[in-house]
């Protein structure tokens, strides 16, 4: 009984997964949208899985974090980890972010273990960068009281670009390398964090540029209270002189990762520090400058990237 069962699951199965193979990649199958087949087709049947994932975090994306965060991420630690070899970002000073915004070619920068230091992400690929839009952030949308303006986060080049604005219109809209660059120069000004984020749905390859709040950020929020490794550092840490150091605390405030302390001066615990620059930011006499720390991976600079040799 048991073995006519399976063949009748069997039979039942097969049809059923070429039914699915061609209503998601069908060149005549008119309901599913341009963008969705598209995405599938990008990503390829090896990466199917993935792909669905993707699909659902970008359709249904405040649904998905706002899961995340009030449901699943104060509770499961096996959960976090697991999002940090999957979703991940690496923290951007604001020159290294520009870089980003301007770009006005497709790139494609293979093995980048010692830039970003995850499992699934090691190339640096662009497609169509000029195609940038902006999408209300998720981690802000599904909080309370949340930072504002929501509508900070940058997605960069395809097929992301078309995927997110034809599935979430009211969220998400095209914006031109100024309005980016504009937008950029306010979340700085506002103190927040550049990342770049990554997802293993295309490969793990680089689609966001996220402008993070420490009061809103998942994934801020998951590595500071958790210790869970969803950030890479830029590749820099905060300097401070204590000669200049009015001891204001500014700085300590401001900074997202609870790696400035002051006591009688301010200073860097350059074990947390993530290289962001939003300490500078915050004070008026522009004391903390970012310098390179070589134990840290090496800093997401594209242009520097592209005119190093290729092995």
């Amino acid at each position: 009984m048991r073995t006519i069962v399976r063949i009748l699951g069997v039979m039942v199965a097969i049809p059923l997964a070429a039914l699915g193979i061609l209503w998601l990649f069908g060149e005549r199958w008119r309901p599913i949208r341009r963008s969705t087949l598209v995405w599938f087709r990008s990503a390829g049947l090896k990466r199917l899985p993935q792909a669905l994932h993707g699909y659902v975090y970008g359709r249904w994306s405040n649904q998905y974090i706002g899961t995340a965060l009030g449901q699943i991420q104060p509770h499961e630690r096996r959960f976090q980890h697991n999002s940090a070899d999957h979703y991940h970002g690496k923290v951007l000073p604001h020159d290294l972010a520009r870089q980003f915004v301007m770009l006005d070619h497709d790139i494609d920068i293979p093995d980048q273990e010692q830039v970003i230091p995850y499992p699934v992400a090691r190339d640096v690929v662009i497609r169509n960068p000029q195609a940038i839009a902006i999408y209300d952030c998720p981690c802000r949308s599904t909080r309370e009281t949340p930072c504002l303006p929501l509508d900070v986060c940058m997605i960069i080049g395809q097929p992301y670009v078309d995927f997110l604005t034809e599935h979430n219109p009211k969220s998400t809209r095209r914006v031109s390398q100024s309005e980016a660059l504009d937008i950029l120069e306010a979340e700085h000004h506002r103190g927040h964090v550049h990342t770049a984020y990554f997802k293993d749905a295309m490969e793990g390859r680089f689609y966001a540029i996220c402008n993070c709040c420490k009061c809103c950020c998942g994934g801020i929020e998951a590595m500071v209270k958790s210790g869970v490794p969803m950030i890479a550092s830029s590749g820099f840490v905060a300097q401070i002189d204590p000669d200049r150091c009015a001891a204001c605390g500014d700085c300590e405030a401001a900074c997202p990762f609870d790696a400035i302390h002051v006591n009688g001066t301010a200073v860097v615990d350059t074990d947390k520090c993530m290289g962001c620059g939003v300490c500078g930011v915050s004070c008026d006499l522009e004391i903390p400058i970012l310098v390179r720390d070589v134990r840290k991976p090496l800093p997401l600079d594209l242009a520097a990237l592209e005119a190093s040799p290729r092995v």
